[in-house]
């Protein structure tokens, strides 16, 4: 079964992967990222798609990049809006180290970048058949998970990220709309390290069986790779 997905940071890791896995599936792939001149694997991947796959300029916290892509998609129905661009902001943020200026720019792109690319193409999602706008989030973001305390950057990042997508699945439930956050699980990435759990093909493939299944009743939730929720 095919469909439309727009993918963000999708130039490595995974979101490359996502961009692979749903071409070969069949489905019509919007591929941003932050600087498609130097994406060499995703332009490689797009111009060997037959059209499946179309790379865009995509830093997720230039309002201009959004504003192109609406004009680009137009009023084509988008059935999954997958925010999956992130990062880990400072990784020494340490109590008593935390640095104001990352610590801002980390919360621009982790939490408030899904939320104004949700807006700008929440009509175009609500078009779709399917009406999936998922965000990848962590179970760093878990506070109930949290035994190890430190990270403050990025775990008040995905925290409230999670906080944004609940309320999100809340005012558009009327319209259909399923919002939900994801955990990757611990992935051999650039972020994740070469002693990660599984692979990047090994995490979309589950991610994209998660996707898949969910229904209007699973809006607001927050799933671990494997299918189980995580708690707040």
């Amino acid at each position: 079964m095919s469909g439309t997905i727009l993918i963000t940071g999708a130039n490595r890791g995974i979101g490359l992967e996502l961009v692979r896995q749903y071409a070969e599936a069949d489905w019509r792939v919007y591929a941003g990222c932050r600087q498609p001149e130097t994406a060499l694997g995703l332009n490689r991947m797009a111009a060997e798609s037959g059209g499946k796959i179309s790379v865009h300029p995509m830093d997720v916290t230039n309002a201009a990049h959004i504003g192109a892509m609406q004009a680009v998609l137009g009023q084509t129905p988008l059935d999954i809006l997958l925010n999956n661009a992130g990062t880990y902001g400072q990784d020494d943020a340490d109590f008593g180290n935390t640095d104001v200026d990352r610590w801002l720019e980390t919360f621009r792109i982790n939490t408030i970048a899904p939320m104004k690319l949700m807006e700008a193409l929440v009509e175009n999602v609500a078009a779709s058949e399917r009406r999936i706008m998922a965000t990848m989030s962590s179970k760093m973001g878990s506070m109930a998970d949290n035994g190890s305390g430190g990270c403050y950057v990025y775990r008040s990042s995905k925290a409230a990220v999670n906080a944004v997508m609940k309320s999100t699945s809340v005012d558009l439930q009327k319209r259909g709309i399923i919002a939900l956050m994801l955990h990757p699980g611990w992935v051999k990435t650039d972020m994740g390290g070469p002693n990660a759990e599984i692979t990047t093909e090994e995490s979309v493939a589950r991610l994209r069986g998660i996707l898949g299944r969910v229904t209007l009743d699973d809006s607001g939730k927050f799933f671990d790779i494997d299918g189980t929720l995580i708690p707040w």
